[in-house]
C-alpha cells in the first residue's frame, strides 16, 4: 500500500523533484548559472552544513572506519575494474590475431582499439569517484538519518575527496599522459587539501562540536544549512542538463555494475564481519554505491581521457541510483 511517510518515497520525491527542476533551470538560463551556484556550495554551503551537521555529535567508537571503509571500496572496485580490463584487452588481442590483424610478436594493439589508454583511464576513475557529496548526503540524511550523518561526512571527505584529487588524479595523468615520467602526484593532492573548504569546515566542526554557542549563533548555522541539500540537488540537475554525446554504453554498463553493485556487496557484507551493522553499515554502503561524481568529467577533460564514457557512466548511473536504492535499504536497513 502507498504510504506517503515512507522514507524511500520520500527521498524519490526529494531527489527528482529537485533534480528535475535544476534540469528544466539548466536548459534556460545560461550555463554559467549552474557553474556559479557550484561555487556558492563549495565555498559556503558545504562548509556551513558539515559544521551544522558536526555539532553535539557523538564521534567515538567505530565510526573512522568510515574513511577506511572508502579506501577499501576503491581498491576493491580498482581490483576488479583492472581484471575486466585486462580481460577485455585479452579479448581483442586473441580476435586480432585470428583475423591477422596483429603478429603474436607485435603484442601491441592498433590504436584503433576499444581499451585505449584514455578509455582504461576514465573506466578506472568513473569507477573509483562516487558523487557521496552533493549526491550522497540527501540519501544519508533522509534513509539514515543526522545521527549517522558524520559517517557519510568521514566517508566523503577523507575517502571519496582524498581519492579522487589523490589517486584518482595520478591514475588520469598516467593514462592520459603516457610519455610523463615525472609527474608528481602530491601536488593535487596538496591543492585538494589546501584548497578544499570542506576538508577545513571538518576540523572546525570537529573542533567546536561541542562547544557551547550563542543561541542565536546556532539558529543562524541551522537556517543557513537547510537549503544546502535542495541546491545541491538543482546543481545535478543543471549540470545533467549540458550533457552530450552518451557513448561507450557497453563499458559504461560494465564500469556501473562493479562501482554501484558488485563493490558495496561485496564491503558491505565484509563490514559485518568488523562488527558494523545496523545504520552504520546502511549509511557506508549508500555512499559506497553512488554513481560516479561530475569530477571525473572534469578530471576527464584536464588529462585528455575518454570524456563520453565518463559522461556516460554518470548520467546512467543517477538515473540507475533510483533502482539500486531499494536493494541496499532491503539487504542491509
Amino acid at each position: 500500500m502507498f504510504n506517503p511517510e515512507n522514507p524511500l518515497l520520500k527521498l524519490y520525491a526529494t531527489l527528482i523533484g529537485w533534480v528535475l527542476l535544476g534540469f528544466l533551470l539548466g536548459r534556460t538560463l545560461p550555463k554559467s548559472a549552474s557553474k556559479y551556484l557550484g561555487l556558492v556550495l563549495f565555498w559556503f554551503g558545504v562548509p556551513l552544513l558539515i559544521v551544522a551537521s558536526l555539532r553535539g555529535r557523538d564521534l567515538s567508537g567505530s565510526i573512522w572506519i568510515a574513511p577506511v571503509t572508502a579506501w577499501i571500496a576503491i581498491a576493491v572496485g580498482a581490483a576488479f575494474a583492472w581484471i575486466w580490463i585486462d580481460l577485455g584487452l585479452g579479448d581483442e588481442r586473441l580476435k586480432r590475431i585470428s583475423r591477422g590483424l596483429q603478429s603474436v610478436e607485435g603484442g601491441s594493439l592498433t590504436q584503433d582499439t576499444s581499451w585505449s589508454n584514455p578509455t582504461q583511464g576514465s573506466f578506472l576513475l568513473a569507477m573509483m569517484v562516487g558523487n557521496t557529496g552533493y549526491m550522497g548526503f540527501p540519501v544519508i540524511l533522509t534513509l539514515v538519518g543526522q545521527e549517522y550523518f558524520a559517517w557519510a561526512l568521514l566517508f566523503d571527505l577523507l575517502g571519496s575527496t582524498l581519492g579522487a584529487y589523490g589517486l584518482g588524479v595520478a591514475i588520469a595523468a598516467h593514462y592520459g599522459r603516457s610519455g610523463e615520467q615525472q609527474y608528481e602526484w602530491w601536488k593535487p593532492l596538496t591543492k585538494a587539501m589546501l584548497r578544499n573548504p570542506a576538508l577545513w569546515s571538518l576540523i572546525i566542526g570537529l573542533s567546536i562540536r561541542n562547544l557551547q554557542l550563542p543561541q542565536i549563533a546556532e539558529q543562524a548555522l541551522g537556517i543557513l544549512s537547510t537549503p544546502v541539500i535542495p541546491a545541491s540537488l538543482i546543481m545535478i540537475g543543471m549540470q545533467l542538463s549540458q550533457l552530450s554525446s552518451l557513448g561507450k554504453l557497453r563499458q559504461s554498463s560494465v564500469c556501473l555494475i562493479i562501482k554501484m553493485l558488485l563493490v558495496p556487496l561485496v564491503v558491505g557484507t565484509g563490514l559485518m564481519f568488523f562488527g558494523i551493522t545496523g545504520a552504520p553499515r546502511l549509511a557506508l554502503v549508500l555512499q559506497m554505491s553512488m554513481p560516479p561524481a561530475f569530477a571525473t568529467i572534469v578530471i576527464a577533460q584536464a588529462y585528455n581521457l575518454d570524456r563520453d564514457l565518463s559522461v556516460t557512466a554518470l548520467a546512467f548511473g543517477s538515473v540507475g541510483l533510483l533502482f539500486t536504492l531499494p536493494v541496499w535499504v532491503w539487504l542491509f536497513s
